[in-house]
């Protein structure tokens, strides 16, 4: 089965990837992972991403789709592969069909901009051993100190409240047409995300039929 997960940032798409991934036994294809591989391995496709790399440029469409062609031609995705992190537009949806690429299902996890925020605004991490904690789902004993070696617990940028508002801004604006986008095509699931992430993927399991 080959599958796109789509969801917002912290909506839990990247867990449940994961899980199914392991439950089906393929492989999870991440363009950053594999645009590095390429580059350090001098593709075709890699050697064009490194010039526009060190120009300090944006990587092109055309190329990022070529690099996920070459990965997905391994012998490792001949029974599916879920893509991460792309296609991120409707122009990079448009780019994977002319490419050929075959897509089975797209799993669309949807959760209220709110519950984002909370989720992600609440998350704390121990700056001396990097475990994780949260405000609501999971406090430390003592507020704002780890149980663990007794650091402090922080908030990561990316958790900051203003910045998830602006990652959830750019999803809106570049990633969510793309739910009308395989709508039209008939291939799209739609998850409501749950508070707990085993009945997130038993909800993922039904839509995928697996």
């Amino acid at each position: 089965m080959n599958l796109i997960f789509l969801g917002a940032p912290g909506a839990g798409k990247g867990t449940q990837a994961e899980k199914v991934c392991d439950l089906l036994k393929i492989p999870a294809i991440s363009t950053g992972n594999i645009l590095r591989e390429a580059v350090k391995n001098g593709t075709e496709m890699g050697q064009k991403a490194k010039s526009y790399m060190d120009a300090g440029n944006l990587v092109p469409d055309d190329v990022i789709i070529g690099i996920v062609k070459e990965r997905l031609a391994q012998s490792d995705c001949e029974n599916g592969f879920v893509l991460d992190g792309v296609p991120r537009t409707v122009a990079q949806a448009e780019a994977l069909d002319e490419a050929g690429v075959r897509i089975d299902r797209v799993v669309n996890i949807q959760v209220e901009d709110d519950a984002i925020v909370r989720r992600m605004s609440g998350r704390r991490v121990c700056s001396d051993c990097g475990a994780s904690y949260h405000t609501d789902y999971k406090p430390s004993k003592i507020d704002g100190v780890c149980d663990k070696c007794g650091g402090k617990l922080v908030i990561r940028k990316d958790d900051q409240e203003s910045i998830v508002k602006d990652r959830l801004q750019v999803y809106h604006d570049l990633t969510e047409p793309l739910i009308a986008y395989y709508e039209k095509k008939g291939v799209l699931k739609t998850v409501i995300g749950q508070e707990r992430v085993e009945d997130t993927s038993e909800l993922v399991r039904r839509a995928l039929g697996v």
